[in-house]
């Protein structure tokens, strides 16, 4: 399964370029969830949803939809991660949970001058729960120092089963290695000059892409940091068009979608 979407679902400029006009601002959600098959929830980065808004949102997305949460930057922005547990349990707490079946990925996005220290990252990763009940939980480490470009982290990451958050930037490393039985992408080079975000030649290369993770393989045209290669295996595969020309990302989703379907 390959899943694309976009970063939250209230932006003004999308109104009249991607929602129509007479679609209301309470209606964005059931809008955008029928037009691409994952979103990524940014706000609980910054502040903690309540339960009833996890619900809300769950009960206002269709069947097979999927969101991924970015965790809260209380826990991403820890001097010591590994002293993280009684913020990870305040966060799941809060109602993330409620999202039931519709709960993807979480994303635990690091500070940028967060550099690489392998006994606090692998305490860290210890630390994440792998199941809610009968459902498991799938996790997603986003790096943004160079100095975890080093084979051992990427070892590390695949012991644990917790994938790198590749993010396609140009300010922060690029690390395409598959370390988990998924794959999490962030592209964040739309372009406003582009009317659907991304050239047709950049969005096919990105299909291709999409369609090699999701049978297992790995593109040879991307950084790979790791000595060793990823197990060959099916995997889902989330694809954000998040950041760059924010206004375009709709376009460039949904124009992923249809290369992702061919």
């Amino acid at each position: 399964m390959i899943r694309v979407g976009v970063g939250g679902w209230n932006f003004k400029p999308w109104r009249g370029a991607f929602y129509p006009k007479d679609v209301k601002r309470a209606d964005e959600l059931r809008y955008a969830s029928r037009h691409l098959t994952t979103i990524e929830i940014n706000g609980t980065f910054y502040r903690t949803q309540s339960p009833a808004s996890f619900r809300k949102w769950r009960a206002e997305t269709p069947d097979g939809f999927m969101f991924s949460v970015k965790g809260h930057r209380a826990i991403g922005n820890s001097r010591k991660l590994a002293d993280a547990a009684d913020r990870l349990d305040w966060f799941f707490k809060s109602g993330v949970l409620e999202l039931g079946d519709k709960l993807g990925p979480l994303l635990w996005q690091l500070a940028p001058h967060k550099t690489y220290d392998k006994e606090d990252v692998g305490a860290f990763l210890k630390l994440l729960p792998r199941k809610a009940g009968a459902r498991r939980l799938m996790h997603v480490l986003e790096v943004r120092h160079e100095s975890f470009l080093v084979p051992d982290f990427i070892a590390l990451l695949r012991e644990s089963n917790v994938a790198i958050g590749h993010a396609e930037s140009d300010e922060y490393p690029e690390i395409a290695d598959v370390t988990a039985d998924f794959v999490y992408a962030r592209l964040q080079r739309s372009s406003e000059r582009i009317k659907a975000g991304y050239s047709d030649s950049d969005l096919d290369r990105w299909a291709k892409r999409a369609k090699l993770w999701a049978a297992g393989g790995a593109p040879d045209d991307l950084p790979l940091i790791g000595r060793v290669k990823a197990a060959k295996k099916k995997r889902e595969v989330f694809v954000y068009i998040i950041g760059g020309a924010k206004v375009r990302n709709p376009a460039a989703a949904t124009a992923l979608i249809e290369r992702v379907k061919e």
